[in-house]
């Protein structure tokens, strides 16, 4: 057994914006990746235009530092539950993890996912408390309740003895003890040499790797990330893939790469215990294996945790279908959901009809990610409203339950505990995080959380925070009734005119400015009361000689309200539609005409 004390192989875990993507910036800057004149943005790795924009890791990525001697493999997992999938199966790649925690916050629902997994694994943990420079920073508080989480989870004496390391990470410090003073972050690279164990394996036994990840490379194409897990491998190796249905083919590797900071570093070889990247497996698919051409044997893949949300996907059949976009068809539909499945394991896909298809995956934000990336690149869809994925058990219908954590004011408490009360939602825990806020801690079903979020920065006036993760499934819980309000539906085509919105905004709150081309059936508006209101949002005022134009200009318009993807797809009903295409995002009825609507009504 070859045991490589040269190497450590770790994840970064957290739960969103606990500060673990600044952590690996932090390490990367004091490890002298990055030369003393070079400019360096703000989370580096966060390399994904969504990812900037929002502030969230989505993608798992790899990156590698040296320390006295040591290479420390990092892998920066994403923090938000609906990419659970994404951290799932990198743990296989890692002999220990990096827990970072907010002091402020403590263990929220993402954690106890995550840790779960590290944990199950046996996997090796640091817990890191984040943030001791935060205002009202409570980090021995923290420890506890981390120590607390760690029992709930079930974990072995040993891996209840974990070490904590207080950090700063924007700070760039790290240090033991909270009465020390440090500016740098070797107390951190120090605990991970001494507590993650080397990576070990047979050195002579036949080649075993897992790929957990796909990435495409211009210049050499499909690559296939993962740890070696025993024997060696060459650049121009013939290796056999042990593909899922136990088939077996043969692939050249035409190049092998390693990790060096940001960037990947061609070799000629690499032994057990080190993260690779391997060109030339075209076709080769995550949860399988390269392994020797002689004596190919598959290893085992982690088990991903089923979808919980779903939704169709169609071709767009608008009036203004075709107009914007450049994949349109259901062919193009089809091929990039199918390729998507290739490196996003966490998503099902299955084809209702030639152009509808069923896409699963682990929440509103998972999906959501799917339809932004996709618009992006050209394509033009419609999407239905997300629905929560409820299983029949010997008769019995089970339905997905979300954890459900909330931070407010405790002047909202009520008003929290009403709303979610409404949505089916069992209270759990009640505790104080100081004199002014509280945190509650919800069972709630993951059909009640949908169009949850607005309607609730709306009643906390954008001071609650709100998590949720899955937890389990559970005995359906009856009807939900959400949405109380109606639609302003456009009964015509034509633009949007001042004073079709001046006759309109009395009814409600309008969704569209000046000028915006609209078609029939299309929602340009959410009505105060509960049923739909089809009007002429492109009415124009007649001229006489004693009017002019000019008047228009008087008219005081409310401002719209402009809903961003997810909001989007939390506002409309069964009967409504997303229309996403790479310029514009437009709600509308699934049947466009009103005789037609009317009647399907009363049917």
């Amino acid at each position: 057994m070859t045991v490589r004390e040269d190497i450590r192989n770790i994840a970064i875990i957290a739960h969103v914006d606990h500060g673990k993507t600044t952590l690996v910036d932090g390490m990367l800057k004091e490890s002298g990746i990055f030369h003393a004149k070079q400019e360096v943005e703000e989370r580096v790795m966060d390399d994904n235009d969504l990812e900037k924009e929002r502030g969230i890791t989505i993608l798992s990525k790899n990156t590698a530092v040296d320390y006295q001697g040591t290479k420390i493999n990092i892998i920066d997992t994403p923090g938000h539950a609906d990419f659970g999938g994404e951290v799932e199966r990198i743990l296989k790649m890692v002999d220990g993890v990096l827990l970072v925690v907010d002091a402020f916050e403590g263990p929220m629902p993402q954690t106890k996912f995550v840790l779960t997994k590290a944990l199950e694994l046996e996997l090796t943990p640091i817990v890191v408390i984040n943030k001791i420079d935060r205002p009202k920073a409570r980090p021995e508080a923290v420890v506890d309740e981390v120590l607390d989480l760690f029992i709930d989870l079930g974990a072995t004496e040993e891996q209840i003895e974990f070490p904590v390391i207080y950090a700063s990470a924007l700070e760039g410090f790290a240090q033991e003890d909270l009465a020390a003073e440090n500016d740098d972050l070797d107390p951190l690279f120090e605990a991970i040499k001494e507590h993650i164990p080397a990576p070990e394996g047979e050195l002579d036994a036949p080649l075993q790797m897992i790929v957990t990840t796909i990435e495409y490379n211009d210049y050499v194409g499909q690559m296939a990330l993962g740890k070696i897990n025993r024997g060696q491998v060459t650049e121009g190796e013939e290796v056999a893939i042990c593909q899922r249905g136990g088939e077996v083919d043969s692939k050249k590797i035409s190049k092998l790469f390693t990790y060096h900071g940001l960037e990947r570093k061609e070799v000629a070889e690499a032994k057990v215990g080190e993260i690779v990247a391997l060109a030339g497996l075209e076709g080769i698919n995550i949860g399988e294996t390269v392994a020797d051409l002689e004596q190919p044997e598959a290893l085992p893949f982690v088990k991903i945790e089923e979808p919980t949300v779903a939704m169709t996907f169609t071709t767009n059949d608008s009036p203004f279908a075709g107009q914007e976009g450049d994949f349109v068809t259901s062919r193009k539909l089809k091929e990039r959901l199918l390729n998507e499945l290739e490196k996003n394991v966490a998503l099902q896909v299955e084809e209702l009809a030639p152009d509808t298809f069923k896409v699963s995956g682990r929440g509103e934000l998972h999906l959501s990610i799917l339809i932004e990336t996709m618009r992006r690149e050209g394509y033009e869809l419609q999407v239905s409203k997300p629905e929560a994925i409820i299983k029949e058990e010997d008769g019995q219908k089970l339905e997905p339950i979300e954890e459900v954590t909330i931070d407010v004011p405790e002047e909202f408490m009520g008003t929290v505990i009403e709303l979610l009360g409404q949505r089916k939602g069992q209270m759990q825990e009640m505790n104080h995080l100081s004199e002014t806020r509280v945190r509650l801690v919800f069972e709630v079903p993951a059909r009640g959380l949908i169009g949850f979020r607005s309607e609730f920065l709306t009643k906390t006036k954008g001071e609650g925070i709100l998590n949720h993760n899955f937890s389990h499934y559970d005995d359906y819980r009856g009807e939900i009734f959400t949405r109380k309000t109606g639609s302003i539906v456009a009964d015509r085509q034509g633009e949007v005119s001042r004073y079709g919105i001046f006759n309109a905004q009395e009814r409600g709150s309008i969704f569209v400015e000046p000028g915006v081309k609209v078609y029939a059936g299309m929602i340009v508006g959410s009505n105060a009361r509960e049923q739909d209101l089809d009007i002429n949002i492109c009415k124009q005022k007649k001229l006489d000689n004693m009017r002019s134009g000019s008047a228009d200009e008087a008219m005081i318009l409310t401002p719209a309200t402009e809903l961003s993807l997810e909001e989007a797809l939390e506002y409309i009903t069964e009967d409504e539609l997303v229309e996403v295409t790479p310029e514009n995002i437009r709600l509308r009825k699934r049947i466009l005409g009103k005789k037609k609507r009317i009647k399907s009504n009363r049917e």
